[in-house]
């Protein structure tokens, strides 16, 4: 043995060992890419049947909507919410490899169709072709990564000091979604409801109805190609009627994004059969530049705050307080940037900046163009918005582009400075860009930021007074240095304060919150010890047991050694010469 040993250690040379070494990590990074290519290619391919061209088509009517049997009446939404109950119980057995399956099959259409998934959302929520790809495709990915990778770990049972938590289904879950983001508002919630073993009945908004059909063939195809029941997701079209039923007609739980003023009546419609309800309602996103600013940076990241997805983003910024001593320099940069935003339908073929804000009329949002901003898709809120303009000038307030709503391309873009009158009222959700400067060392003592602010943003400067200002706001999340990154780090729980709702709907919280925790203690070691009634606390009670459960309190809870060898030495007594205790510790 030591002879054959000996012809060895010549070979054990450091080029060998290193050889040897890169040979090894060679053989494993082949095996790994074999194995993810075999993986990727066992992923099914679903097809969605769509057409070429998709027409015109308004916002939905009572009397006219793809036909009167796209319209979902209460007594209907009943019906859809129990085929989900028992769709349900069938997938509350399945394996989260199956589950895993599911969003993987969704997550393989959605990259090999973005072009379609992107055309389809920019043609019923007029949004640019990059706002489509940023805010309804990368976020919608990063959610089912995020799922497969970490949502089996956040689900199972844990265990806890003296406890097993265990996390139950609740089994049908509504959501209510705004028509903002007509494909990730579906996406999101189903496939943290589907991933947590719950059905989902998902209302989409009237305004973003058309485009539920599509999207709706293509998870009809996910669930058939998964082997999971067809009636696990469901979607329904309909005004606040339909919704109201989604509410009261038997979700276990009801996952509502949008107004204030709707929220609210979601909330009194939940409170009636007491169904858990998560309320995400947007806000007054504080977008802070402190005079330390890099401005040429923090000028395009303001822009994206303020005008991706034409402003109608529950997380973008709307009311922007610059420090006085950059107040000129950062204006002047943002209205030179501003004027130089090119504006036109957002799937016409040209490079352009920002759509056209035509709210009553979809007719303009089907040409086709690239823009940077696109239309926004409420009727009249376009007049609503000019309204508020007008009403802000009138009283102080400055502006400085746009303003106006004629037909050419300066009506999407409107910056307004001077606002401190009137940033602490309005909530415009659309594409105004409202200034207001402040002199104090922190812009949190600025009168205007004592509203609740869900979304602030805090713009480059030193990341310790970042952090600072951000820890003095009271604010679901904050941004340092950037905008809306808290969303795209899908383990984040996203949710506001106060006006802007409660609870949260993704990240860890989000996804548990679609469980019903469930606390099951049992004995570690029952052929130990087992959990008994000790004899000092047996029916009928003795004189000793007050006594011992004074003894106990102070043996386990006593703030120091001395109070625990105290409750030891009583204990001791009570058991040993119960008789030598006084007659008060016997009192029962």
């Amino acid at each position: 043995m030591s002879a054959q040993i000996e012809q060895l250690l010549p070979l054990l040379t450091w080029d060998n060992l290193v050889c040897a070494g890169l040979t090894i990590v060679a053989v494993a990074v082949l095996l790994y890419v074999i194995s993810d290519v075999v993986a990727s290619m066992s992923i099914p391919t679903i097809t969605v049947e769509t057409t070429a061209d998709v027409g015109f088509m308004p916002a939905m009517t009572r009397s006219q909507f793809l036909g009167a049997s796209a319209f979902h009446e209460p007594s209907q939404v009943k019906d859809i919410i129990s085929k989900g109950k028992e769709a349900q119980k069938e997938w509350a057995k399945s394996s989260f490899s199956q589950r895993r399956k599911l969003l993987k099959i969704l997550l393989k259409f959605t990259i090999e169709n973005q072009d379609t998934i992107c055309r389809v959302a920019s043609r019923d929520s007029g949004k640019p072709i990059v706002d489509a790809i940023l805010g309804e495709v990368i976020v919608t990915c990063e959610k089912i990564h995020w799922l497969c990778n970490e949502g089996e770990k956040w689900l199972k049972p844990e265990k806890r000091s003296a406890g097993i938590m265990a996390f139950y289904k609740s089994p049908r879950v509504g959501a209510i979604v705004p028509w903002n983001y007509p494909f990730h508002n579906v996406l999101n919630p189903l496939t943290a409801a589907v991933f947590s073993g719950n059905a989902i009945v998902i209302k989409v908004s009237e305004y973003a109805s058309w485009s539920s059909q599509y999207y709706g063939r293509m998870i009809s195809a996910a669930l058939a190609a998964a082997g999971a029941p067809p009636n696990l997701v469901q979607i329904v079209t309909g005004y606040g009627e339909a919704g109201n039923a989604v509410v009261t007609q038997g979700a276990d739980k009801v996952i509502f994004v949008g107004s204030t003023v709707v929220g609210k009546k979601v909330m009194a419609a939940a409170a009636e059969t007491l169904t858990p309800v998560v309320l995400e309602l947007g806000g007054k996103d504080a977008f802070i530049v402190c005079d330390d600013a890099d401005i040429k940076s923090v000028v395009q990241v303001s822009l994206k705050a303020a005008y991706l997805n034409s402003g109608q983003n529950c997380a973008g910024g709307e009311r922007f307080f610059i420090h006085e001593k950059v107040l000129d320099r950062y204006t002047e940069a943002v209205v030179s940037a501003v004027n130089k935003m090119r504006q036109g339908p957002p799937l016409a073929g040209e490079h352009v900046d920002a759509g056209a804000m035509c709210i009553a009329r979809w007719g303009l949002l089907m040409a086709g163009d690239h823009v940077d901003a696109g239309a926004m898709c409420i009727p009249g809120l376009a007049q609503k918005i000019q309204v508020l303009v007008d009403d802000a000038v009138s009283k102080g307030a400055k502006l400085l582009a746009g303003g106006k709503l004629p037909t050419d391309k300066a009506r999407a873009r409107m910056i307004c400075s001077k606002m401190e009158a009137y940033m602490s009222s309005v909530n415009d959700f659309a594409t105004t860009y409202m200034c207001q400067s402040f002199p104090s060392p922190s812009p949190c003592q600025s009168s205007s930021l004592s509203r609740p602010n869900p979304h602030p943003c805090a713009p480059p400067h030193p990341q310790a007074r970042a952090r600072m200002i951000c820890s003095k706001m009271e604010a679901g999340m904050s941004s340092v240095n950037d905008f809306a990154t808290t969303y795209m780090c899908q383990s984040l729980p996203f949710g506001g304060v106060k006006q802007s709702g409660f609870d949260r709907f993704a990240g860890i919280e989000g996804l548990r919150g679609l469980c019903v925790p469930k606390a099951v203690a049992e004995d570690t070691v029952p052929w130990l010890m087992k959990s008994t009634i000790p004899p000092p606390w047996q029916i009928p009670l003795p004189d000793i047991a007050f006594p011992f459960g004074k003894a106990l309190v102070t043996m386990f809870f006593g703030p120091g050694l001395l109070y625990k060898v105290k409750g030891v030495l009583t204990l001791a007594q009570i058991f040993l010469a119960p008789g030598t205790l006084p007659k008060d510790k016997k009192t029962n």
